[in-house]
């Protein structure tokens, strides 16, 4: 461990790329849910016109959504549980990507400081995705 030779601002360099290719990845993201939603919404439903909505009666609170409820058809379900399956992945990403960048702020914080045991457990941390520890040495929210 003691041949580590970090340049600080190289680091900085890399995480403001990392994060701006993260932005870009969310960016996507959202586009997907917005596309499978609207996709979901057109494709329709396999029940006649009247029947594709359940109407139900009542006060709502200020704010709440209606108590009426569209019929979902078979296009939309298939979308619902695609994003439902693929809900773990899109958190790993997130999540790795974070240990990354808090692990690589841990680990050069800790080099600059002459803790070089305390870096090389900042990496391990960000190499397990052990955002707990990861949060705690940079102090970001839990």
């Amino acid at each position: 461990m003691t041949s580590w030779d970090i340049k600080p601002q190289g680091v900085q360099g890399q995480l403001k790329t990392v994060g701006g290719n993260a932005g870009e990845l969310e960016k996507a993201l959202n586009a997907l849910l917005t596309a499978m939603s609207e996709a979901a919404q057109a494709a329709g439903t396999a029940v006649p016109g009247s029947q594709a909505e359940t109407k139900l009666q009542g006060p709502v609170p200020v704010g709440a959504p209606p108590l009426s409820q569209k019929a979902m058809g078979p296009v939309a379900a298939a979308l619902g549980e695609y994003l439902t399956a693929r809900k773990p992945e899109f958190k790993s990403m997130a999540e790795r990507i974070e240990a990354c960048v808090l692990g690589a702020v841990a680990a050069t914080n800790e080099y600059l400081e002459g803790d070089l045991d305390q870096a090389k457990a900042a990496q391990d941390a960000a190499k397990s995705v052990n955002l707990d520890i990861l949060r705690e040495k940079t102090g970001g929210k839990k």
